[in-house]
Order: structure tokens, then C-alpha cells, then sequence
């Protein structure tokens, strides 16, 4: 398993899979993107993302969405998103890294401290308020460091090891001409015979 980031043909798979979530993106950007890939069969086991927010000449970073496919839950996948996630603001200079989740448990494994509303800038404040009418008030913002992000080492282990708990529907291996924006109904060839 490893996590990388998202390249422009995946764009689709990536909307697909936000709109079989339930998630909304209403800025999104493949390259704002990585995801978690089984090395051996290429098959896609999770995403993440990064937003980042400007407000009057400054900006800061929100670690947006991490989702992990059912059939590879419990086995490390999200929490190596997380981890790319955070090398990826660190790589922007991002020193500080917020999220907004109702699962703060999750996020207090790595690190994460809440954070108190009051002590987000105007611009995370609204963020928090939109994310709490999207997925229920008892959401809390988060902080970190990327520096200071820890992976537990169960975790890493789970992930060397993951494999999909069942045959899932998503599990594709092979690449079709769909992947890379063609529509093979109405794409012809440089060498079609017309057969």
C-alpha cells in the first residue's frame, strides 16, 4: 500500500466516489487530492484532501475530507492519508493544519488538539459553521503541527498488511479507456479499419 497524489485522469473516480460518500466539495481540485493505492493490483482503497482558505493577504490550510473505501476500512488506509496529507501543507509551508470533524477521537491519535471557536480566525469560524449545518453540531475544530503528527505503530503495520475485506465494486485492476476522458462510443483512431 501506498498513498500518492492524485493525477488529472483520476478526477471522475474522485467525484464518484465524493458523491457515493456524501461528502460535498464545492472547490474542488484533483490536485488538491492523494490517494491510497494497493501497489500490487493498483486498486484505489482511500482519498484525502487539503483546502486552504485566504482571507485579506493570509491563508490557511484545512485538511478537508479523508475517506476510506468500506471494503478497506480499519487497516491503516485513512490514517496514511492523513500522514500524506500533512507532508503535503508542511511541503506549502503550512505550520499549522485544521480540521473540522465530529469524530475527534480519530484525530487525537495523531496529534490533533481541539480548538476552541473562538480562537479560529473569522474565515475557519464560518468553515466550522458550515460543516456543522452539513454534518451535525456536535462537529469541533482541530489543530496541529505537521511536525508534530504521530503515527501510531499498529497502524503502520495494519497498512503494510491491508487488503480488501471483501470483493468490492471498486476494486478495478485493469485501466479503461474511460479513466484517461475518452468516450470509446465516440473516439476514432489513427489506424480504424471501421470494423
Amino acid at each position: 500500500m501506498y498513498v500518492r497524489d492524485a493525477k488529472n485522469r483520476e478526477e471522475v473516480w474522485l467525484l464518484d466516489r465524493i458523491e457515493e460518500s456524501g461528502l460535498e466539495d464545492p472547490a474542488f481540485r484533483s490536485r488538491d487530492y492523494v490517494i491510497a493505492l494497493d501497489e500490487g493490483t493498483n486498486t484505489k482503497a482511500g482519498f484525502g484532501r487539503i483546502r486552504v482558505h485566504k482571507d485579506e493577504g493570509e491563508e490557511w490550510c484545512e485538511l478537508a475530507f479523508v475517506f476510506t473505501l468500506p471494503a478497506w476500512r480499519d487497516q491503516g488506509v485513512g490514517a496514511h492519508v492523513v500522514e500524506r496529507l500533512l507532508t503535503k501543507a508542511s511541503d506549502e509551508e503550512f505550520d499549522r493544519v485544521y480540521t473540522f470533524t465530529v469524530e475527534p477521537d480519530y484525530f487525537l491519535t495523531f496529534g490533533f488538539q481541539p480548538v476552541d471557536s473562538d480562537d479560529l480566525p473569522e474565515i475557519l469560524q464560518e468553515r466550522l459553521e458550515t460543516v456543522r449545518e452539513e454534518r451535525g453540531e456536535d462537529a469541533i475544530a482541530m489543530r496541529i503541527q505537521p511536525g508534530r503528527f504521530r503515527m501510531p505503530d499498529e497502524l503502520r503495520e495494519q497498512f503494510k498488511r491491508a487488503t480488501p475485506a471483501d470483493a468490492p465494486d471498486e476494486v478495478q485492476i485493469e485501466e479503461t479507456a474511460e479513466d484517461f476522458g475518452i468516450d470509446p462510443e465516440e473516439t476514432t483512431y489513427k489506424y480504424d479499419t471501421g470494423r
